[in-house]
């Protein structure tokens, strides 16, 4: 049974407020999508890595692998119009060379900061049940509010999870869930764990880490830097 990374990079990055996409900018002299890809690179059970790439991006892409040595890069796919869209694209392409048991982990590639440790247990969680969700705690008060200003009331934190990626499914599982969804006319759900619930089916989790952020906003440029730099201190326990 094949692992598969598939990196989504299909996006415009406005909120970054950037000249280039967010997922090349620079940081330490190293382009956010190659922090992300020497992740599943040097995970040894990820067997083939796809990219799902913003148009004019892919030659770009294809040289920083050649650069850094990222040896399991086999595919460069054409985003779509939206992340649904470009997932859908991503996936479709894979289910062209891997079986339908094969594992697909379809992750942001503006999370750099994935580790090891996550990507295993997504990976151990789709091989038991199917699909696999990687999320965290939510530790936050959550408040409800209908008009983003104020609030009445509040919601139980320990029923909610907040998702990240990567999110785990078989390749045949999600290329007939996007079918069923086109079908159904839902065309752009905001993950791939919400069109599942969409679909009326049921997710499981695996364990993601507070560490593993998506670069968003300039702020989070500066979060990343810092996480690079940082060294947990010898009396903090686990």
């Amino acid at each position: 049974m094949a692992n598969i990374g598939l990196l989504i990079a299909g996006g415009s990055g406005n909120r970054m407020h950037q000249d280039i996409p967010k997922q090349f900018l620079t940081v330490h002299e190293r382009p956010v999508i190659v922090y992300t890809l020497e992740a599943f690179q040097n995970h040894p059970e990820i067997d083939a890595i796809a990219v799902v790439c913003i148009e004019g991006w892919d030659q770009v892409l294809w040289a920083y692998a050649k650069q850094f040595n990222i040896t399991k890069l086999k595919y460069v796919v054409p985003g779509g119009k939206n992340g649904q869209d470009s997932i859908r694209n991503g996936v479709y392409e894979l289910e062209k060379h891997f079986d339908k048991d094969d594992i697909v982990l379809i992750h942001d590639a503006i999370r750099p900061m994935v580790s090891a440790e996550i990507i295993s247990d997504c990976i151990a969680k789709t091989r038991k049940y199917g699909n696999a969700i990687t999320v965290i705690p939510c530790a936050e008060a959550m408040m409800q509010t209908e008009n983003g200003e104020e609030s009445t009331g509040s919601y139980p934190r320990d029923n909610l999870k907040r998702t990240q990626t990567p999110q785990g499914f078989t390749i045949g599982k999600i290329c007939n869930l996007h079918r069923r969804a086109l079908e159904a006319g839902i065309t752009n759900s905001v993950a791939s764990c919400t069109l599942m619930i969409e679909m009326g089916e049921q997710v499981h989790f695996s364990a993601g880490s507070e560490k593993n952020i998506k670069l968003t906003t300039v702020e989070d440029i500066d979060i990343f830097k810092a996480l690079l730099k940082a060294k947990r201190s010898d009396w903090l326990k686990d």
